[in-house]
């Protein structure tokens, strides 16, 4: 437990910067979103792009990594879903569980995988985010039409704002220069290291500033069922999942942080843009984040991790 705790705590801290900053409204105006669209559309791409390009793919079993990042998502999603009825939550409430449940915050994931098993933990945490980020997108998107609080209308908006998230088609990029063996030539790698090496900072202090805590001031049932799925119920399917294709070492290291990870703070805009309740959404991100520097270092070495 030590090691995880040394390696993911730097992480928190991080994190509770920026919460400090935001409480303190420094350094005002519109900074720290303008920073995270720029971390978002640019800084982190360029790591994603970096590491896939350059990464050795055929070391990574993507087949058994897949069942297992995937196959949590995907059986948590039909559960929610199946039981909205006696949930007995309204509409926009069930989207903001579902996005609570379903999503993943990217930047502390990579992050703590590189932490963790340096840049062996990268390069399975970028092909883990190619997988999961593109069906989180459609199955959130998904629920919210399925809610009705969206509208068959704005589909086609949709289908549009997937195909333009930056975090898929750098992931697309990433793989296409992988695959045809063109790699990142001359000056190019460096300077998308350069670009990438600032993501992970930016990004975990933007996260911290994105915590709104006085929305755990409605933190009811609806928050503890979503950060009780997403926190202690997917890990442990995950564990299962590995067991069952025999996902092993820093493949399977880095499968079960991914599973443990709190809910993006992304699914705050989702929320609010296709009619989802954001202020429980708000205290899910706030609430799971806090609760995941608790239970990331206690899940990870109960479950062999590092």
């Amino acid at each position: 437990m030590t090691d995880v705790a040394h390696a993911l705590g730097p992480l928190f801290l991080l994190i509770l910067l920026g919460a400090a900053f935001g409480w303190a409204r420094f350094p005002g105006g519109d900074f720290w979103p303008r920073l995270e669209r720029f971390v978002y559309y640019l800084l982190f791409p360029a790591m994603l792009v970096s590491t896939l390009a350059e990464a050795e793919v055929h070391r990574v079993p993507v087949f058994a990594l897949a069942a297992v990042v995937l196959g949590g998502m995907l059986t948590l999603s039909v559960g929610l879903w199946l039981w909205r009825k006696p949930l007995a939550l309204e509409a926009p409430a069930f989207t903001s569980v579902f996005q609570g449940t379903a999503r993943f915050n990217t930047y502390v994931g990579v992050a703590g995988a590189t932490a963790l098993h340096g840049q062996a933990g990268a390069t399975v945490a970028a092909v883990a985010v190619a997988l999961m980020v593109p069906l989180a997108n459609v199955l959130c998107v998904l629920a919210f039409i399925a809610s009705g609080t969206l509208g068959r209308a704005s589909l086609g908006q949709s289908a549009l704002a997937l195909g333009r998230n930056p975090l898929i088609l750098a992931c697309l990029i990433g793989v296409a220069l992988n695959a045809t063996g063109l790699g990142l030539p001359g000056w190019s790698e460096a300077a998308l290291d350069l670009l990438g090496g600032a993501a992970l900072p930016l990004g975990l202090v933007a996260v911290g500033v994105a915590l709104r805590p006085q929305a755990l001031l409605r933190a009811g049932r609806a928050f503890w069922l979503s950060s009780a799925l997403k926190l202690l119920a997917t890990p442990l399917i995950a564990v299962g999942l590995a067991g069952l294709v025999g996902l092993e070492g820093v493949n399977r290291d880095v499968a079960l942080l991914f599973a443990a990870l709190p809910t993006a703070t992304s699914a705050y805009i989702l929320a609010r843009q296709l009619g989802g309740d954001a202020s429980l959404m708000a205290a899910i991100i706030t609430g799971q984040t806090l609760l995941a520097g608790l239970t990331l270092p206690l899940w990870l070495p109960l479950l062999g991790v590092g």
